[in-house]
């Protein structure tokens, strides 16, 4: 199958951004989005015309307007008119989804990795890549989610867990697969989904804690995800826990990533136990009341609480998500947790409404391929910056 590189979307920055608007919080009246964006109605049709004409908007009916009590014209997309493709790539596996227009997966596959050198990688990549795109419409844009420090124009600064330093991914795989490919942090891409099309779509200010490997957070403040060039290092995993706990690799007692990381809890419970045991054992065990094993995720459960009243105090967000493929930490330990929180919140303070995704690769996928959906509306290629 011959995959050809898209068009990308035209149009100024007034035009995309009633595209996003639509997309967003679709479908809207035409009088809501002018009141949105401070448009007059000649400005909207003139904006949306092209929009409309491209098959990216279309008119999907009318509501009548309480404020002048006539009917306006809805204004929404077609979200099965694109197709978009979002991957998480991990040390030895690298899981695919093709999306619609707003990220809701359509399929679904993977990969494993015989060799972690990026030509290797690259080639496998591509090949999921032509496989979820068969018998596709066009694909817009691919989105590749990846735990590690990166720089601009899909550039892998380092990735450890692959031994990967300045490769140069994003244009390897658009060289491959014609299409438009973004290399984001997979911490970021989750975020922008939830931004986006998430339990924080709509919200001025929410966080998000992820957990697994290593302990992850993203923080978006006035439609903005909070970054520099620092993202990516991994800093929230040392903010201290427990000064009487473990001693993570770089030192540091009873931090995030001593106490909270899968690696973390599977080494506790198994020096503990005497033998060798897989973190879903390990949270099996506990929850079972295996008295070991439910001290060690209780312990864990009082550094996530007191981590969680961390984030709150700190940025008083409006709902808090958690993810990642550790995160069934928090049905196991949810007991300890409330305690954390209340030990280290003000008991004048409302209960941190809290999200809590089911952890699975397909929820990282889903991010990438929102990274890719983002780049098409608002006009980003990973060769262009």
């Amino acid at each position: 199958m011959r995959i050809t590189t898209p068009r990308w979307m035209p149009g100024n920055g007034a035009m995309r951004a009633v595209a996003l608007e639509v997309l967003i919080h679709g479908p809207l009246s035409r009088s809501e989005v002018a009141r949105r964006l401070d448009l007059s109605p000649g400005s909207l049709t003139r904006l949306s015309t092209p929009l409309l004409e491209s098959g990216l908007l279309v008119e999907a009916g009318e509501q009548v307007d309480g404020r002048v009590g006539r009917p306006s014209q809805l204004l929404d997309v077609v979200p099965s008119s694109r197709r978009f493709i979002g991957m998480k790539l991990m040390a030895d596996e690298v899981v695919g989804v093709t999306t619609d227009l707003r990220a809701n997966v359509l399929s679904t596959e993977a990969r494993s990795l015989p060799d972690r050198a990026p030509d290797a990688v690259a080639d496998v990549i591509a090949d999921l890549t032509r496989s979820l795109a068969r018998g596709a419409p066009e694909v817009m844009a691919l989105g590749i989610g990846i735990g590690g420090f990166l720089g601009e124009h899909g550039l892998v600064l380092s990735a450890p867990f692959l031994g990967w330093d300045d490769v140069q991914l994003g244009a390897m795989i658009e060289a491959r697969t014609g299409i438009p490919t973004l290399v984001e942090n997979d911490l970021v891409a989750f975020t922008e989904y939830e931004h986006w099309f998430g339990a924080g779509r709509g919200l001025d200010r929410f966080a998000v804690v992820t957990l697994g490997a290593g302990v992850g957070y993203g923080l978006v403040i006035h439609d903005e995800i909070v970054r520099n060039d620092e993202f990516g290092i991994g800093l929230v995993g040392h903010w201290p826990l427990d000064p009487f706990g473990p001693v993570c690799s770089e030192g540091h007692r009873g931090c995030a990533k001593a106490v909270l990381t899968d690696t973390a809890i599977v080494h506790a419970v198994s020096q503990a136990l005497g033998r060798s045991v897989s973190y879903p054992e390990a949270l099996d065990l506990a929850a079972a009341g295996e008295p070991a094993a439910r001290r060690v995720i209780d312990d864990a459960g009082r550094g996530l609480g007191r981590l969680l009243a961390a984030v709150a105090n700190l940025t008083m967000p409006q709902t808090v998500i958690l993810g990642g493929e550790g995160v069934r930490l928090a049905e196991v330990a949810r007991e300890a947790i409330s305690l954390g929180i209340a030990g280290d919140r003000d008991p004048r303070t409302r209960p941190i409404p809290l999200t809590i995704r089911s952890g699975e690769n397909i929820e990282w996928c889903r991010g990438a391929a929102c990274v890719a959906v983002q780049a098409f509306v608002l006009g980003r290629r990973s060769s262009e910056g």
